[in-house]
């Protein structure tokens, strides 16, 4: 299993920047190919970012190509989802996951951590 614990959301104005990050534990996290996702409300949760543990390749949803930027440092088991000119469209809960294979939007578990909450203001 893994332990999954997100943070650094908050109340943005449109046009703001926010960084995300997530903690794993419990899981070879060097190894791990590892995802952003979110829900907003009375959605179902979709994906966001993606970032492979081998050479770093990144994977973008359409939507946020271009703002946001996901990296990881193995050091500290740690996602980060950097994301600029943030829209009022982004409000929402912020999760991170293992990816169940690279090139695959899924998420590995189907348990999730907390959630970070991002509200943007228009």
């Amino acid at each position: 299993q893994v332990q999954l614990v997100e943070s650094g959301g908050g109340l943005v104005q449109a046009g703001g920047s926010l960084r995300l990050s997530c903690v794993a534990s419990g899981r070879t996290f060097s190894t791990s190919n590892m995802g952003w996702y979110r829900q907003a409300p009375g959605k179902e949760r979709e994906f966001v970012a993606a970032v492979s543990w081998s050479v770093g390749s990144t994977n973008y949803a359409d939507s946020v190509k271009g703002r946001f930027t996901i990296s990881r440092d193995n050091a500290k088991t740690t996602v980060y989802l950097q994301m600029n000119s943030l829209k009022p469209e982004g409000t929402a809960i912020y999760y991170c996951n293992v990816l169940s294979s690279w090139g695959s939007p899924r998420p590995l578990y189907d348990y999730w951590g907390q959630g970070t909450q991002v509200t943007v203001s228009s």
